[in-house]
Order: structure tokens, then C-alpha cells, then sequence
């Protein structure tokens, strides 16, 4: 059975709702965005930053949101989730799965640190302001993308779960424009989903300041 270490508000969110979309049995280990949760030894043996997501899987420990989605999606998904390598479809399933990473996410990573994890003397609004640009503009190629699609690739794939959750995170940080209404619709469409409601709600109890 595969083991999830999970700190809620994080990436490990994702893995989570993809065990959850897959209906996988899996053991959840949450851990508080504390030095003494993150940050402890025993953590690091299995992340050296002290970062999540990692799993266990058997003798495997892996780390990297997205290595893991495709770990799972290949080893338990039973072709589920992707498409298949000959349709036309895969080659934007793998433009938007890695997009997520690639673009979307370095900016949002500084809103966060800017707005949530430094002391407000040490925040910087030029570098703030700079970082809400860069996410505006990455958002969208995406908004143009899906207009009129459910989905990334029109059918729910494991891309969602890599990009839909950080563009549900970039509309939790205020970051998506009034006028992104195809990024609006998309986000109401993964909030809609019984997967995503249970894994999203997964280690509330716990203190997190970026939750």
C-alpha cells in the first residue's frame, strides 16, 4: 500500500487527489509546516530539504509531485488518466502537466513567501508585484487554452491534477483576473469533484500558515 506524507495547502495535495480520483487504498502520514514536522531527521531521510510530497511504496521512496503522478498513473491506473501516446491528445497532456512546474508555479512560490512566509518587514512589494505579473501572464496561455473544454485535454487526466490544483491555489491567492472566466469555470469544475473535495480537506486539524 502506498504511504503518503502530506503537510495540507502544499503540492502533496496533488498526489492525494489523484490516490482519491483512482480510488486507491493508501496509508496518509500529515505533517505540520513546523521545523519539528518538515524539518526533523527522520523526515529528511526521506526528503533531504525536509519537503513534501514524498511516498513509500513498498522499497521505493520517491519525492517530486510530479514524478510520483506519473509513477502512479503508470504503475496503477490501468491506462487511466493519459492519454494514449499515439492520440493527438498527448503531446499538450504532456505540455500542460509539465507547464504546471515549469511556469505557474515559480511565481506563485514567491507570492506565497511574500504574502504568507516572511514577516511582513522582511516582504518586498516590488518583488511581490513583479511575481503577480509573471503568474497573470503564465495563467494565460492557459484561460485561452481551455476555452470550451471541461479539462485540459477535455477529459479529466492526471495533467489536471498537476496544473487544475495550482490554478485552484492561484485563485485562493487572489491571483486569477476577473476577466480569466475559462480559468474560473475550469477551477469551479475541479472544486465539483468528490476526489478533490475529500483530498483537499485532508490534515485541516493540523496548524499550517499556508494552508
Amino acid at each position: 500500500m502506498i504511504k503518503l506524507y502530506l503537510t495540507p495547502g502544499t503540492r502533496a495535495g496533488r498526489v492525494a487527489w489523484l490516490l482519491e480520483e483512482l480510488k486507491l487504498d493508501y496509508e496518509l502520514e500529515v505533517l505540520p509546516f513546523t521545523k519539528e514536522g518538515l524539518k526533523s531527521p527522520e523526515h529528511r531521510s526521506r526528503h533531504a530539504l525536509g519537503r513534501v510530497p514524498v511516498i513509500e511504496d513498498g522499497d521505493i521512496s520517491i519525492f517530486e509531485s510530479g514524478a510520483i503522478i506519473q509513477y502512479i498513473v503508470d504503475k496503477y491506473s490501468n491506462g487511466d488518466l493519459k492519454p494514449d501516446i499515439n492520440s493527438s491528445d498527448y503531446p499538450y497532456y504532456l505540455q500542460w502537466f509539465h507547464y504546471c512546474e515549469g511556469m505557474v508555479m515559480p511565481p506563485m512560490n514567491q507570492i506565497v513567501v511574500q504574502t504568507v512566509l516572511l514577516p511582513p518587514d522582511r516582504r518586498d512589494e516590488t518583488v511581490l508585484n513583479q511575481a503577480k505579473n509573471l503568474l497573470s501572464k503564465s495563467l494565460n496561455p492557459v484561460n485561452n487554452f481551455i476555452q470550451d473544454k471541461d479539462y485540459l485535454i477535455g477529459d479529466f487526466s492526471a495533467a489536471d491534477c498537476m496544473l487544475g490544483h495550482s490554478c485552484y491555489m492561484a485563485t485562493r491567492l487572489g491571483a486569477v483576473s476577473e476577466d480569466m472566466l475559462n480559468i474560473k469555470k475550469y477551477v469551479s469544475n475541479i472544486e465539483s469533484r468528490s476526489a478533490f473535495q475529500k483530498a483537499i480537506k485532508l490534515g485541516e486539524d493540523v496548524d499550517n500558515p499556508i494552508g
